[in-house]
């Protein structure tokens, strides 16, 4: 798995996990889904990602998109 794919997959977690927190415990739990896609948004136009950081120290092999 590449630094890439572990980022996105994360992501995707973050916003699934935050969803269905916010149906079934409560809608404050939105505010993590948008945390995400803020996140995601902004790394696309600087290319820094706070979980690319940390999963790069836990030694996953570099990608093509966080460098």
């Amino acid at each position: 798995m590449t630094l890439d794919s572990a980022v996105f997959r994360f992501a995707g977690i973050v916003v699934l996990v935050s969803l269905a927190l916010a149906h079934w415990v409560h809608p404050g739990f939105l505010w993590l889904t948008a945390f995400a896609g803020f996140n995601l948004l902004q790394s696309s136009f600087t290319g820094f990602c706070p979980a690319a950081v940390v999963f790069k120290k836990l030694g996953v092999r570099p990608g093509h998109s966080f460098n």
